[in-house]
C-alpha cells in the first residue's frame, strides 16, 4: 500500500504562484515510478498536469494547457514531490490529486499524464483562482 497526502492548496489571484506539496509512505514506496499531479475542475474530467519518473532519473511530462507555468519536482530524501505552479489562470482552479504509479513497465512518456493509469491517489487540495 503507499498513503499520499497533500498540502499546500489555496487561493490565490489570477498571476500568483502556488506550490503544492505531496508525501509518499508505505510498504511498497520503493516501487513507485512515476508521480504524477492529476487536477479536477467541478464538471470536467480529471486532467493529468505532471508526471515525474521518481526512479528513471527524475524524468518529466507535463501537459500542454500549463507548460511553461509549472515544474514539477522531487526529494527523494523525504519521499515528497512537488508542484511549483506560477502565474496562475481561473482555468487552473481545481481539485488537484497527487497519484503514483506502482509496477509500471515501459519506457517512461507522456503517456504517464493519464489519469487512468495510476495506482494509488491522494485525498486530493484545493486550488481556486481568482480574477
Amino acid at each position: 500500500q503507499v498513503r499520499l497526502v497533500e498540502s499546500g492548496g489555496g487561493s490565490v489571484q489570477s498571476g500568483g504562484p502556488l506550490r503544492l506539496s505531496c508525501a509518499a509512505s508505505g510498504d511498497t514506496y520503493s516501487s513507485i515510478n512515476p508521480m504524477g499531479w492529476i487536477r479536477q475542475a467541478r464538471g470536467k474530467e480529471r486532467e493529468g498536469v505532471a508526471t515525474i519518473y521518481t526512479s528513471s532519473g527524475g524524468r518529466a511530462y507535463y501537459a500542454d494547457s500549463m507548460k511553461g507555468r509549472v515544474t514539477i519536482s522531487q526529494d527523494n530524501a523525504k519521499n515528497a514531490v512537488y508542484l511549483q505552479m506560477n502565474d496562475l489562470k481561473p482555468e487552473d482552479t481545481a481539485v488537484y490529486y497527487c497519484a503514483a504509479g506502482v509496477g509500471w513497465k515501459g519506457m517512461p512518456g507522456v503517456h504517464a499524464l493519464a489519469p487512468g493509469r495510476y495506482d494509488y491517489w491522494g485525498q486530493g487540495t484545493q486550488v481556486t483562482v481568482s480574477s
